[in-house]
């Protein structure tokens, strides 16, 4: 009787889906920017899933990903005060729901996160005050990712308008999704860094 050696199936799944990405990758069809494409699939920030932050925040702009501020920012943005001049706009939200928000925006925090690229955001703005509401875009990781690009191509630009847009240019942001060699500038094309 032959000797069959024993596989786990969870291992043998895992090499024909390794085996099943190499082979696309290899294809002409596969783009070609360094990265696997199977590996492309996957978020490197958790993307935002919670269905009231999803209908509140995201109508308005992209549900940022909970891991791109640390829980002490989250904390200050949902200050009813904060929530009465969000940004120039007026999105006071009934107690119960903020409470709602407060909790998975704090548990999923940047400072709460295992995820290397969100504990990389889990570094506040130094230069924050206490009078101003933290800006994803004034965190040292975001200025540092983001300092090749000109104003012009973003703030210039009408299809852009604002950093703040990450969803304008990250192909898949709300997807969790913000790899750098996925970026596409509206009017510009690809961005290679």
């Amino acid at each position: 009787m032959p000797i069959r050696p024993s596989i786990p199936r969870p291992v043998l799944a895992g090499l024909l889906l390794v085996a099943t990405g190499a082979a696309l990758a290899a294809t002409e069809d596969a783009p070609q920017d360094g990265r696997p494409w199977l590996l492309r699939l996957f978020p490197n920030i958790a993307p935002a899933t919670q269905p009231a932050y999803l209908e509140e925040c995201g109508s308005c702009h992209l549900a940022y990903p909970p891991g791109v501020l640390p829980a002490a920012s989250w904390d200050r943005i949902l200050a009813p005060e904060s929530l009465a001049d969000h940004y120039g706009d007026d999105t006071s939200l009934p107690d119960d729901l903020v409470a709602e928000l407060r909790t998975y925006l704090m548990t999923n925090a940047a400072d709460r996160s295992a995820r290397i690229r969100e504990r990389a955001f889990a570094v506040p703005d130094p230069a924050g005050s206490d009078t101003e509401l933290p800006r994803i875009t004034a965190t040292p990781y975001f200025i540092r990712k983001h300092h090749r690009i000109p104003g012009s191509l973003v703030t210039d630009n009408p299809e852009v308008g604002s950093f703040s847009q990450c969803n304008h240019c990250h192909i898949g942001a709300e997807a969790g999704i913000f790899d750098e060699r996925l970026v596409e500038i509206p009017g510009f094309g690809r961005w290679k860094d």
